[in-house]
């Protein structure tokens, strides 16, 4: 079982910038496809951005391209998602997540999540 943390969630004005970081327990880090995914009050979870073990590749959802940067650490069994000029809109409940199988680029499933951290923006 993998466990999966993320922290540094939290309350920023509009244009401002956060890190997101996820730990993952487990010595087989290295080899999951890592995504971030966020749910506003009212709305279904949406994708933000997927990397790949190895930290190569990233795909990132449209309305997030430009502003959002993941990145991930194998050596720390973290990934990161650091946000700049964060809008209203990212307002949401930021969930990173696992993909061990890897058979698709990018996933269609994810195996294990976190709780989630909240991340506010105010304008």
């Amino acid at each position: 079982q993998v466990q999966l943390v993320e922290s540094g969630g939290g309350l920023v004005q509009a244009g401002g910038s956060l890190r997101l970081s996820c730990a993952a327990s487990g010595r087989s880090f290295s080899s999951y496809f890592m995504g971030w995914f966020r749910q506003a009050p009212g709305k279904e979870r949406e994708f933000v951005v997927v990397i790949s073990n190895g930290g190569g590749r990233t795909y990132y959802a449209d309305s997030v391209k430009g502003r959002f940067s993941i990145s991930r650490d194998n050596a720390k069994n973290t990934v990161y998602l650091q946000m700049n000029s964060l809008k209203p809109e990212d307002t949401a409940v930021y969930y990173c997540a696992a993909d061990p199988h890897r058979r698709t680029w990018p996933p269609v499933a994810y195996a294990y999540w976190g709780q989630g951290t909240q991340v506010t923006v105010s304008s």
